[in-house]
């Protein structure tokens, strides 16, 4: 896709050669690090201009100080949620909700989705997120003494919970797996058909819920009412497809890029084997060293930021994993070590829109580490194979075959 020429009002010099997508690092790389690779940012100017750091092609401004991403993400009156990142694959516009909705509408539907996610139901839930994991791992064991931890492990672990949270049933997960590697991470082709079925999915699991009711998520949805009436189709839909593509990926993401860092690193492995007392802190700095996700916000009027002359309608990139590497805000941030304390990572964003699902998303990558740890023993990358890793809009790794033999 041609590359959009840098705009009139963006200074040459604050132009950089930097993209989460095609800097180096960023492609799928054997053995990479894409999340460290981001880290060489912080050695130039706090605010620059990427000509090509979306999908599309589009330039964004790159906020690189964790303190000035905090002042964007809590400003929703200069920079705006909304981008239709979803409806775009399909040439269409609006909102996932409630995470591309501005105040005050935005706070309207959090407060009707909060408690659907608060810590009080994750902890109803712990006792099933449990219980997978056991059951996952035990078969793992069961099966030899290798396995593929993305395809065995973290995302029919990640998967299955989140099913369980729509009512949905397990048989049909690598097929929603599937349908969400091809929107998140596909081609040109693949991405609209993705989202086309995804859509419909939706949509049909909507009315399925109207006319039959049962205890899940969507019959929430479709009987939830917002300022004295019920959601319309399009806000139905917008909930749906936000809870479905957020749950498909990041989880599994973050757990598989936590347990290829532990079969690279047999001490701390044996640290948090025999201390499993320490998980929950490793899990914090783990976040910390590989969070998943880029944030984009478009200013919703020309605004002077940090010597940036930023118009309206510029994207604006909040990395993650950027601003959980600035030497401003963490002491030795390219060291990862799991005993950290007061971690104020970004992992799950900053401000209203900060992620509706961080408690169950914590539960559920502590668990999964407890019970892997308690399972199997000490286990290390298989001689001959290596981890595919990758940047872009939601980071990932692939190709993680462990051993235990």
């Amino acid at each position: 896709m041609a590359l959009n020429p840098v705009p009139d009002h963006v200074p040459p010099e604050m132009v950089r050669d930097f993209s989460l997508f095609t800097s180096p690092g960023m492609p799928p790389t054997p053995n990479g690090d894409p999340q460290a690779a981001t880290a060489c940012v912080h050695a130039g100017p706090p605010i620059f201009y990427s000509p090509f750091n979306t999908r599309d092609g589009r330039g964004t401004w790159v906020i690189t100080r964790a303190t000035d991403q905090r002042r964007v993400l809590q400003d929703a009156d200069t920079f705006s949620s909304h981008r239709s990142i979803f409806a775009s694959a399909l040439g269409e516009n609006w909102p996932m909700i409630p995470l591309e909705l501005d105040p005050p509408a935005h706070g309207v539907f959090r407060s009707l989705l909060n408690p659907l996610l608060s810590p009080k139901r994750v902890t109803a839930l712990e006792p099933a997120v449990r219980e997978r994991a056991i059951a996952l791992i035990d078969s793992i064991a069961a099966s030899g003494t290798s396995c593929d931890v993305m395809q065995d492990f973290a995302f029919p672990f990640a998967v299955s919970i989140f099913l369980r949270l729509l009512g949905l049933p397990n048989h049909r997960l690598h097929t929603f797996v599937g349908w969400a590697n091809d929107l998140l991470h596909g081609d040109d082709v693949k991405r609209p058909a993705a989202a086309r079925t995804i859509l419909a999915f939706i949509d049909e699991l909507a009315a399925m819920r109207r006319e039959e009711p049962v205890d899940d998520f969507m019959t929430f949805i479709v009987q939830a009412q917002v300022e004295g009436r019920r959601l319309t189709d399009e806000e139905v839909r917008g909930i749906g497809v936000l809870v479905f593509v957020a749950g498909l990926d990041t989880v599994a993401a973050a757990i598989g890029f936590d347990l290829a860092f532990l079969a690279r690193h047999p001490e701390e492995q044996e640290l948090l084997r025999s201390e499993p007392n320490r998980i929950v802190l490793a899990a914090e700095e783990l976040l910390r060293a590989y969070p998943t996700v880029q944030i984009i916000r478009v200013a919703r009027k020309d605004i002077d930021f940090e010597g940036a002359p930023i118009r309206k309608g510029d994207y604006v990139s909040c990395a993650t994993m950027i601003a959980n590497r600035d030497p401003a805000e963490f002491e030795c941030p390219d060291t990862i070590d799991l005993m950290r304390e007061d971690n104020r990572h970004a992992a799950f964003g900053y401000g209203p829109h900060r992620c509706l699902g961080s408690h169950l998303a914590r539960r559920e990558i502590v668990i999964g580490l407890e019970e892997w740890l308690a399972r199997l023993p000490a286990f290390r990358i298989k001689e001959g194979t290596a981890p595919i890793a990758y940047g872009g809009h939601v980071f990932g790794i692939e190709n993680l075959i462990v051993d235990w033999s």
